[in-house]
């Protein structure tokens, strides 16, 4: 009787296993569950980027000098027009002294041109004139008494001779009188040697100034490479500045997120070494093309109020508000599938069972997305970590808590 016994308790334990297995696929496996719910949400692009000056400028000399003085060190602010540094200049200032000299000669022979010697050209005109005129009435009375045999004939060829050298004293000192007028040649001469004088004394001045190294902006010094005693020669850097200016940052944002960007929309950034203080930022550019190999497209923000704690070259991390909706229906973005394809759907708690749902979806917060089509508040969806096939049974487990969207931007993350 043992022996039944035995095989009777063992088919029982089969039977009540069999049952229990039975019983369980009746009910589904269990699962967990992503609510939709009605919230506010965020969509936002985050981006990681560096904080830069409206224009960095790498300053250098134009001539081979020696450093005499730097004015300046790393962290000092200068205006437009201050002086940074200062090369050696004795011989430049040397060739401006001695064009200034030239100049003054340039003007004083042009003043003497036109008080001098054109009236004095003018003078010797008229003297000319009566010279010819008196040649001209001894040729004539020279020639009347010639002609009564009072005087010979050698006589009146001398009275030729005088008459054509008074005209011809008179021609050339009307040429010179010409010459010298206002309109004239040597008023122009005068005036263009002055101005080669100017002109040289402009280019003195020129080189003199570009031994004088000047800030060409409001700026911050961010490197100081030179010291005094040392030689300067164009191509090296000597200082480093950052203009003054708006504060940007460049950052850099895949490129599936390229038709969210607008210019003009709003952001907010951290920067890493201060992760507790935001700041605003507005997206300004956007470059025209994609980076083929990074798969990026370059944007630069400009940040409206910096704090005073940025400095040029921070890492920053950026988040771009693409838009917001204070009630919406939200589902956590790990239940629905194929969100970035043309056909989103989500597998459904329905009546015990595991069904496929298309849906149209929003806003995209960060965890969680907007449920525009197909589902309504309240309907259940199966996260895709969960083990369970479209028309799997399943029953409720844990809910998994939705992250919610708010009015606010969600906290900037890498």
């Amino acid at each position: 009787m043992k022996p039944l016994f035995k095989w009777g308790a063992a088919g029982v334990a089969v039977l009540v296993v069999v049952a229990g297995a039975a019983w369980v696929s009746q009910r589904g496996t269990k699962v967990q569950i992503a609510p939709v719910v009605r919230t506010g949400i965020v969509q936002s692009v985050v981006a990681t980027g560096r904080l830069n000056a409206p224009a960095r400028m790498d300053i250098g000399a134009e001539v081979t000098a020696t450093v005499l003085e730097v004015k300046v060190r790393e962290g000092d602010r200068v205006k437009a027009g201050d002086l940074l540094m200062h090369l050696s200049d004795a011989e430049a200032r040397a060739a401006l002294m001695q064009a200034r000299a030239a100049l003054v000669e340039a003007r004083g022979r042009a003043t003497q041109q036109a008080t001098v010697t054109a009236p004095v050209a003018n003078q010797a005109v008229v003297q000319a004139e009566a010279a010819f005129k008196a040649a001209e009435r001894d040729f004539q009375r020279t020639r009347d008494l010639v002609a009564k045999g009072f005087f010979s004939q050698q006589k009146l060829d001398d009275g030729q001779r005088a008459l054509d050298t008074a005209r011809s004293a008179l021609e050339s000192t009307r040429v010179q009188s010409l010459a010298n007028q206002a309109s004239g040649i040597e008023p122009a001469m005068a005036a263009s040697r002055v101005a080669q004088a100017e002109a040289a004394v402009a280019v003195a001045t020129a080189r003199l100034e570009r031994l004088r190294i000047t800030s060409p902006v409001d700026a911050v010094v961010l490197a100081r490479n030179v010291e005094p005693g040392s030689m300067a020669q164009p191509g090296r850097t000597l200082l480093a500045l950052a203009a003054q200016g708006n504060t940007r940052i460049d950052a850099a944002v895949d490129e599936k997120h390229l038709r969210l960007l607008t210019l003009g929309m709003a952001a907010q950034a951290v920067a890493d070494a201060f992760p507790g203080q935001r700041f605003d930022a507005k997206l300004s550019f956007i470059a025209p093309a994609v980076d083929p190999q990074r798969g990026t497209v370059d944007v630069r923000l400009d940040v409206l109020r910096p704090p005073a704690f940025l400095k040029p070259d921070m890492t920053v991390s950026v988040e771009l508000l693409a838009g917001s909706k204070k009630d919406a229906l939200v589902l956590p973005s790990g239940a629905v599938r194929d969100a970035d394809r043309e056909a989103p759907w989500v597998l459904a708690l329905q009546d015990g069972r595991a069904v496929r749902v298309p849906v149209r979806l929003g806003l995209r917060g960060i965890g969680a997305v907007e449920i525009l089509e197909g589902l309504q508040a309240g309907d259940e969806a199966i996260p895709q970590t969960e083990k369970a096939l479209p028309g799997d049974r399943v029953r409720r487990g844990a809910a998994l808590a939705p992250e919610k969207g708010t009015d606010a931007p969600a906290p900037v993350s890498r």
